[in-house]
């Protein structure tokens, strides 16, 4: 309790005489920038998972063969879950004489659960959205088949023993994917107008689907109890396993806004590590004091500690609130820039807010705080003694396990963290090497400049250490202020660019070979540029080096539903562009190494496949074997066809397939759909514009949130530059104040400290871009597999603003200490 009472007392007694200043200022803006970054990027992450919802049109589906239980509704009801229910099958269906292959769509009055379904009046006309469903005996018709059936908005359509009326034209709806399995136009209609079709009798190919949607962690929890329960066939869908394309962008959106959070921290614990030297050395005089009147080194220790941990409360708290206020006021700014209204955040935040305190604290002013018990008491008569320095495997171990435990709580990406710790590591090393061979070599330079910049270096010759800690503050905090100011834009770009305007909006499938000439020449009449076709062929895996896959025992669900359907192979000469090879080798032209396949890396992770492995597949009958020779990384995000498996040529060749395209079609000739319908019936056109939108809006929000995060690491750079600032403004004083004494004027001393602090900060600078290109480059090509390209102007920006930012902003910090009476100085005013 006296620990404690003596505690409260020294941190009002410091808090009063601006002892604290810099070192809460650091702290509260680390904390605030942190809960504001995750009050704000909660809202914009759950706004992403429920747009990406859209391509469920829920959080979660479950589809069966068999009529689903009425249980599962109602254990959904029970968790506060919203429910929907579908029934999907195909079907003929007729317009007086005209008939097609439609994929029906049968759906209850609450679908869909997320997203919004579109209509038109007329086919590829405007569309506009809609919150009903169609009525009793009503239907609406895709755009396609409308052309097949020759029919009008208004006519009837025959359906089994039923008749409906097309009274609209369906221009969109959330789940229409784009996956390969609703080949066939669809009609949307009533689930209670099914019974009259007679089309839903015992053996039909129907499928049922129950779709869930609420709150993140009570559908988390609903799908693990359903996981439970379901029965045989019965197969859970959530977004992971819906679309691939979606599934790449909120990967890459999390590792954005992953990165920005993690350079924020680290900016935060470099400002609260030189805040704390500082607060630790004007305290020195205090506890010598305290041991001189009997205090033991026990007791100095606890009000050391205590104060610590109620300045990380006190922090923890103010930033939490400070961060909450923060993110509001920026969504209401950014409301017009946000489709749809925000989710409310996720209050975790702010428990992360205090713990980051804390543990920023234990980490990074612990270590310094602990020379404290060493102060000897005979520093009240001698202030040259300075308690022994702690070993550097102590101050530097427990900042990084500090940190390192922080981070890894945070952003759940080992491969992230390992660049981001690595690249930090390697420009701090550099920056340490760099300042000690500046300070060294200045000595030699002195006697060629003029009075000012002799004074100047001769500043960070004598400091030593403290030359040296400042140019890697300095460094560190301007390269992350780079990397997010210059090289985020270049790497936000890259990303806009490998989903251009020009992106394929439709897929093109069930091309028979020789239709490919006609193919390409439609779209060459039209004004368009001809496709490249990629062929397919259907097959199913049976066996993996000769054990059939019936028998093989894998654990995962991706890896199972893989060997229980069928899989669209192809074979290709070259690898595509927008494939990254991560294992073994691709085959050369006219490569006699025999039949070989490359396999995308996450499935042949889920199926436990490595180099070397031999896969059969049934081909229509016929079994072929071939080797894995290498894994792939594909970019599902390119909408371009890309596979699983790909074989080497002459392995599929003569096997009978089809082919498979991408086209971008303009809005403006949307129409020419109907003429490609009616020329090429057989050939199934996919419109892929809903997934596009999707995942141009996930990149717009994490663009959005990345944007806003970086505000917060500018504030938290500049805590860095003020901090590393104070470090010395007491040692500036007093040497102020003494070469003023001896005659040097206030103009020379002030031009002296702009030397130092503007060679400092084209050193810093100059690193620091260094860094932050190499930093970009990795991040780029390691971690967001994007092509980054060298900008010129990341070193003009460094340089300039070193030189600028630091020099500038040094000596205003540092002119107070200039102007301050030299007689008040050197009398301990």
């Amino acid at each position: 309790m006296k620990a404690l009472r003596l505690a409260i007392l020294a941190l009002a007694r410091d808090g009063k005489s601006g002892e604290l200043r810099v070192l809460m200022l650091a702290l509260l803006v680390a904390v605030s920038a942190l809960t504001a970054v995750g009050f704000f990027t909660s809202r914009v992450s759950l706004a992403v998972d429920q747009q990406a919802g859209e391509v469920l049109a829920a959080d979660l589906r479950l589809q069966s063969r068999s009529a689903l239980e009425p249980e599962y509704f109602q254990m959904a009801k029970d968790a506060g879950l919203q429910t929907a229910e579908l029934s999907n099958f195909p079907s003929v269906v007729f317009k007086g004489d005209d008939s097609a292959l439609t994929a029906i769509r049968a759906v209850s009055p609450e679908y869909p659960l997320r997203g919004r379904v579109k209509v038109a009046e007329v086919p590829f006309g405007p569309a506009q959205e809609v919150t009903t469903t169609p009525g009793p005996g009503e239907a609406w018709l895709e755009p396609r088949l409308f052309a097949q059936l020759g029919a009008n908005v208004g006519d009837k359509i025959r359906v089994g023993s039923s008749e409906l009326t097309a009274t609209k034209v369906l221009d969109y709806r959330p789940d229409q994917g784009s996956q390969f399995v609703d080949l066939a136009p669809t009609l949307l209609m009533r689930l209670e107008d099914v019974e009259a079709t007679g089309l839903a009798q015992e053996g039909s190919r129907i499928s049922h689907f129950a779709l869930f949607a609420g709150q993140p962690s009570a559908i988390a929890a609903f799908k693990e109890r359903l996981t439970q329960i379901k029965k045989p066939g019965q197969r859970i869908v959530d977004l992971a396993d819906a679309s691939p394309q979606i599934r790449s962008a909120i990967d890459r959106a999390s590792r954005f806004l992953n990165l920005a959070a993690l350079v924020t921290i680290l900016l935060a614990a470099i400002a609260v590590a030189i805040s704390a030297r500082r607060y630790v050395s004007r305290h020195l005089d205090t506890v010598a004091l305290m041991k001189s009147m009997g205090a033991p080194q026990r007791l100095v220790l606890s009000i050391s500690v205590l104060e610590l941990l109620m300045i990380g409360l006190i922090a923890g708290v103010i930033g939490a609130v400070i961060g909450y206020a923060a993110q509001e006021g920026i969504a209401y700014l950014l409301k017009d820039l946000v489709r749809n209204e925000l989710p409310r955040p996720s209050l975790s935040a702010g428990g992360l807010g205090i713990v980051t305190s804390v543990l920023i604290l234990i980490g990074f002013a612990l270590p310094p705080l602990l020379q404290l018990r060493f102060v000897p008491p005979a520093r009240v008569l001698r202030r040259n003694l300075e308690p022994p320095p702690l070993r550097y495997a102590t101050v530097y171990g427990t900042a990084l396990a500090a940190l390192v435990a922080l981070l890894a709580w945070l952003v759940r990406d080992a491969q992230l963290l390992l660049y981001v710790f690595g690249g930090t590591f390697v420009t701090f090393a550099v920056l340490m090497l760099a300042g000690w061979l500046l300070v060294r070599g200045l000595s030699g330079l002195r006697g060629s400049v003029g009075v000012s910049w002799r004074y100047g270096m001769a500043n960070i010759a004598r400091r030593g250490r403290d030359s040296v800690i400042q140019i890697v503050a300095f460094g560190l905090g301007l390269m992350v202020l780079l990397l997010l100011a210059v090289v985020r834009n270049d790497l936000m770009q890259e990303w806009r660019a490998s989903l251009p305007e020009n992106a394929p909006n439709h897929f093109m499938i069930n091309i028979r070979p020789d239709q490919t000439a006609q193919v390409r020449d439609f779209f060459a009449e039209h004004g368009m540029t001809p496709p490249q076709l990629v062929p397919m062929i259907r097959a199913r895996l049976i066996k993996i080096d000769g054990k059939s896959a019936t028998d093989l025992k894998i654990q995962n669900d991706r890896g199972k539903d893989f060997l229980e359907r069928e899989a669209n192979l192809t074979w290709a000469e070259t690898m595509q562009d927008d494939n990254k090879l991560l294992s073994g080798e691709w085959w050369r032209p006219n490569d006699r190494g025999g039949p070989r396949v490359s396999v995308e890396k996450e499935l042949g992770d889920a199926l436990g496949l490595k180099l070397g492995d031999e896969l059969t597949y049934d081909v229509a009958g016929e079994t072929i074997t071939a080797r894995v020779s290498s894994f792939r990384e594909v970019q599902w995000d390119s909408f371009r066809p890309n596979f699983f498996m790909v074989f080497s040529p002459g392995t599929l060749n003569d096997s009978t397939g089809t082919y498979i395209t991408s086209v971008h079609i303009p809005r403006e000739q949307r129409p020419v759909l109907m003429d490609f319908v009616r020329q090429f019936p057989e050939v199934t056109a996919i419109d892929l514009e809903a997934i596009l939108t999707q995942v141009r809006g996930v990149m717009d929000k994490a663009s959005l949130a990345v944007q806003y995060v970086f505000g917060f690491t500018l504030l938290a750079g500049i805590t860095v530059l003020l901090a590393a600032i104070q470090a010395t403004r007491d040692e500036r004083r007093y040497e102020s104040a003494m070469l003023r004494t001896l005659g040097a004027s206030r103009r020379v001393v002030l031009q002296g400290v702009a030397a130092e602090f503007t060679t400092l900060g084209i050193l810093s600078g100059t690193l620091a871009a260094i860094g932050a290109t190499a930093a970009g480059y990795f991040l780029a090509t390691r971690i967001f597999n994007l092509d980054y390209t060298f900008d010129i102007t990341v070193w003009a920006v460094g340089l300039v603003a070193g030189a600028v930012l630091v020099g500038l902003s040094g000596t205003l910090a540092t002119r107070s200490v200039v102007n301050h009476p030299p007689v008040a100085t050197l009398r301990g005013g």
